[in-house]
């Protein structure tokens, strides 16, 4: 079965640069800057700002990163704001100059899954929590995977929390397109039961609290044996000439080094199961507060990722049971690699999850606070140049404005502790 057919993507509307006011930075990157923005002309009160992801054209191989990404957003975006995917951003607009490249996605304002684990008391979540992340965390990958998407860029740091409370990934310049292999082993039950559907609803119909959609489970995880970690941000891997046979595997050696999963390590080729690698460490960072196969330099992390099992504390619980599975060695025999998200989501882990009520919850486990006074107040005072910004960080010394994105190895962060719900 290959890749189904999507209709054709409409092209993104054009910005003018000119007619956009940065209210703040919310993040910079190798790659380009992050600006809350506003349109002065149709928002001049700052009411809808969104996200906006500037890079400047001179970078090396910046502009084809950027392109990439476009892309990508262009392909999963809706024209149709009900039909987006709820778990995935939606591309509002882009810009061209000769200077710089630049598109528009919703603002989230709860920062990303990295730094809201280290505002924990103890930097992990309960698996309760770690379940809800990690359901509409897959539903995004299978979604994804269903419309032949690759991410391969699966960490914490590019796990944004919106609005309401539930994720969207973010960061597609690593994502690739392939062919899906034929599902020759998809077993009856798997396309006849019907708590397992191909993909979630995105009407709302009725919002429903955290705990009406899943049961409590009680928590059996160790945490007088967990350490406190530092920093997990990683730098991403050097990547080779992109190669593809037949459309279904790719040969790039792409990643951040602590989720990179051993096909990559190894270069003999990759599908879709290095999400899946992925979503394991990702959960066991959740868990742990660390990643499983750090090691004192990057070839000490490689070779822990192609030799070294990973560590429990604590009895054997379901959810050691899917990390295990997920960081199986051989693609082949990892979960997921014969019937994609289906098959993780029929273990046991998710078991009473209501799969079809995920957009319904309105009290997921952290929703952030209201900042529409603040911009509000940014829109009627100077703000940020975005020409000026760039101008400046040529000039000895550079003169940035502060950025309010929290780091995650800041000592001054508020404590904010999870309601068992």
């Amino acid at each position: 079965m290959e890749t189904p057919s999507a209709p054709p993507p409409s092209s993104p509307p054009e910005l003018e640069l000119d007619n956009l006011k940065a209210l703040k930075i919310l993040g910079k990157g190798a790659m380009g800057t992050v600006f809350l923005v506003h349109d002065k002309v149709n928002d001049p009160t700052a009411r809808s700002p969104y996200a906006l992801k500037v890079v400047q054209k001179a970078k090396h191989d910046a502009e084809r990163r950027a392109g990439l990404e476009i892309q990508f957003l262009t392909r999963i975006s809706s024209p149709d704001p009900a039909d987006q995917h709820p778990f995935l951003p939606r591309l509002l607009g882009r810009l061209d100059t000769p200077e710089f490249l630049a598109w528009a996605v919703p603002y989230c304002s709860g920062s990303d899954l990295n730094v809201l684990r280290y505002c924990q008391n103890d930097q992990v979540f309960s698996p309760a929590v770690i379940r809800f992340y990690l359901a509409e965390i897959l539903c995004a990958l299978e979604h994804l995977h269903s419309i032949g998407i690759v991410y391969r860029d699966l960490k914490p740091e590019n796990i944004l929390i919106q609005h309401s409370g539930h994720v969207t990934l973010t960061d597609f310049d690593l994502s690739r397109s392939l062919k899906r292999k034929p599902l020759t082993e998809l077993s009856a039950e798997g396309k006849m039961n019907p708590n397992l559907p191909s993909d979630i609803p995105i009407q709302r119909k009725h919002r429903r609290n955290f705990t009406r959609w899943i049961p409590m489970v009680p928590d059996n995880t160790n945490r007088s044996s967990l350490k406190k970690a530092k920093s997990a941000r990683v730098s991403p891997v050097s990547r080779r000439k992109l190669s593809f046979v037949d459309g279904e595997r790719s040969n790039s050696f792409v990643g951040t080094e602590e989720y990179v999963s051993p096909e990559i390590v190894r270069g003999n080729g990759h599908e879709f199961a290095v999400d899946w690698w992925a979503l394991g460490i990702l959960t066991y960072e959740m868990l742990y507060g660390t990643t499983p196969f750090k090691g004192k330099n990057r070839k000490e992390t490689f070779r822990n990722v192609l030799m070294k099992e990973p560590e429990f504390t604590g009895k054997r619980t379901a959810l050691t049971d899917l990390i295990g599975r997920l960081l199986q060695k051989d693609p082949t025999k990892r979960l997921g690699y014969r019937r994609g998200a289906c098959e993780i989501k029929e273990h046991v882990f998710f078991e009473g999850v209501r799969w079809d009520l995920l957009t319904e919850v309105s009290r997921p486990p952290f929703i952030p606070s209201k900042d529409e006074t603040e911009l509000a107040e940014k829109a009627t005072e100077g703000g940020v140049d975005i020409r000026e910004y760039f101008e400046s960080l040529k000039a000895p010394p550079p003169s940035m404005p502060p950025s309010t994105f929290p780091s995650p190895s800041s000592d001054h962060h508020r404590n904010v502790s999870f309601a068992e719900y």
